[in-house]
């Protein structure tokens, strides 16, 4: 329908249903008010046209800190913040995508080509979803997109990933009729993120933001993960997810997060191999002494733990299909003491002064010890973000004693999302 039309459906209650189920019940009229404004900002922008409502959700990491770099597995769920967008088909081969805050980026699809100039702009990463899904067989077209999204950056939640897969999302729909599956989606836009955005990222992000709900995944196969979904409900159990933000600065910290699949790949090298995937701690800990001259303490701890943590998701899915919230929190908690201990993320040893995931694991500690809960580092760490999973019960008491350090708004509560990229 266009704008007009869509601005008076959203108001009139059409959509409250999908709302409810995206954001949960008492977020409607919050989400109301959020896709009135970004229609109308589309049409700002764009002028009145025939539009469609497309959302992908952020993401957090579970469990698996650090593993899907070296072929490992990880478990992953959606998020109840998401990027949403406001898109239109245009007549020529030009796609423009306007983000709230920011300037157009216009890239027209018969050039497309990784250029080091453009690295780490938003530019090529739409540039390089449209070439991913021409190599991979699909169709492209044009297109008019406004996006707002709600997934801050810096939050270990995958702002950019979520932004990727909208791109492919929207030419999923607009010019593939929606055949293109999630996973193909995730894929391309890691291929996007690596070739043409000039970052090496794994694809759990991609992945996990593309498919929804809680799911596994299992990177031994590069090309073919492995993904399973396991049916657990957090909130049926009475569980928040808090993402608490401790303001750490990510900057300068390339090194500290290059060094982590450096390492483990240079423990796996030794052993005439390109990763740890399939290298058993019985091989690392019989060779320790030619590992540690080799390579240095830290790299073999960092092989003991990504070993370790591979073992750990496999018992925390279990846990997960057996519904067993007491075994799936002792994995959190003790992937959380592998990482501290072994892979060592939670500071940088450049600025041992700033150690804001250790207070606020620390903090956590002190205030939800003796209940029910779990927490560990989120994402990659050394800065930015830590998770707990807290009784609802204690959500607001928890909340208020976090944010005394670390300020107000800096303690996310979040709901774990069944759908993926969808189109609204």
């Amino acid at each position: 329908m266009n704008t007009k039309e869509l601005i008076n459906s959203i108001n009139s209650g059409e959509l409250d249903s999908r709302f409810a189920a995206l954001y949960g019940e008492a977020k409607i009229m919050l989400q109301r008010e959020r896709y009135t404004e970004a229609v109308k900002e589309y049409e700002r922008l764009y002028g009145e046209a025939e539009v469609s409502l497309f959302s992908v959700p952020g993401r957090s990491e579970i469990s698996g800190n650090h593993t899907d770099h070296n072929r490992g597995r990880v478990i992953a769920a959606s998020i109840d913040l998401d990027i949403i967008a406001v898109a239109a088909k245009r007549g020529d081969d030009m796609i423009s995508v306007t983000s709230k805050g920011f300037t157009p980026d216009n890239v027209k699809l018969n050039n497309l080509v990784p250029d080091k100039d453009d690295y780490g702009k938003s530019y090529a990463l739409i540039a390089g979803v449209a070439d991913g899904f021409v190599k991979s067989g699909y169709k492209i077209g044009g297109y008019n997109a406004y996006t707002t999204s709600n997934v801050f950056k810096g939050s270990g939640l995958s702002s950019s990933a979520a932004f990727e897969v909208m791109i492919g999302n929207i030419l999923n729909h607009f010019y593939n009729d929606g055949v293109v599956k999630s996973p193909r989606i995730a894929q391309i836009a890691q291929y996007a993120e690596n070739v043409f955005f000039g970052k090496p990222c794994g694809l759990m992000d991609q992945m996990a933001c593309a498919v929804g709900g809680f799911i596994t995944i299992d990177f031994a196969d590069r090309d073919n993960p492995k993904i399973e979904a396991p049916d657990f409900d957090l909130t049926a159990h009475g569980y928040s997810l808090c993402i608490i933000n401790t303001g750490g600065n990510h900057t300068d910290l390339t090194d500290d997060y290059a060094a982590i699949p450096g390492e483990m790949k240079a423990v796996a090298g030794y052993f005439g191999r390109d990763v740890l995937g399939d290298i058993t701690d019985t091989e690392v800990i019989e060779n320790i002494p030619v590992l540690r001259e080799k390579f240095g303490d830290r790299a073999v701890l960092r092989a003991l733990h990504f070993i370790d943590e591979n073992k750990r998701v496999d018992a925390q899915v279990d846990c997960l299909a057996k519904d067993d919230l007491d075994g799936f929190f002792s994995g959190v908690m003790a992937s959380g003491d592998s990482s501290f201990r072994l892979l060592q993320n939670i500071f940088a040893t450049k600025n041992p002064a700033e150690q804001g995931l250790t207070l606020a694991l620390e903090m956590t500690k002190r205030a939800l010890s003796g209940k029910k809960a779990a927490w560990r580092v989120h994402g990659g760490g050394f800065a930015g973000t830590i998770q707990a999973f807290v009784p609802n019960d204690s959500v607001d008491e928890y909340k208020a004693y976090i944010e005394k350090v670390f300020g107000k708004g800096n303690c996310h509560i979040l709901t774990v999302r069944r759908e993926g990229a969808i189109r609204v």
